[in-house]
């Protein structure tokens, strides 16, 4: 195992991503699978890799990802915020630009819970006067 590691925690949602930055070459493996494996879609690559690209660190570190909840956005948001916060406590004059960037803010969004009394979070059942 590697004597240097940097973690960051990253939710948004329901999802949760334990992420953890080695020095290497920039492979990056979620929940023991390869990277292009586990988000094929090229857009949730592409968001995951944002904080990297900013830094310029993407072949600096390897990068290992436990997500768990929600769905492929939502884990996909959480891991982006798990490796800006490893970047952070990597190098904390990164803060800056991934600020600016509008990373390191957890995304408060969440489902609204449902109302007794109603038929969902916010919709009623139907009224009529008589």
């Amino acid at each position: 195992m590697a004597d240097i590691q940097y973690y960051g925690t990253g939710r948004r949602k329901t999802s949760t991503a334990r992420v953890y930055l080695r020095p290497g070459t920039g492979e990056i493996q979620i929940n023991r699978k390869a990277f292009d494996q586990y988000f094929p879609n090229q857009a949730l690559r592409m968001v995951i890799r944002q904080p990297l690209q900013l830094t310029e660190t993407a072949n600096k570190f390897d990068i290992l990802v436990n997500v768990a909840g929600g769905g492929p956005a939502g884990q996909a948001g959480a891991v982006r915020h798990g490796i800006t916060r490893a970047l952070m406590e990597f190098n904390a004059d990164l803060r800056p630009t991934l600020k600016h960037a509008g990373l390191v803010t957890r995304d408060p969004r969440i489902k609204e819970r449902k109302k007794y009394g109603q038929k969902g979070a916010r919709k009623r059942f139907q009224f009529s006067k008589r």
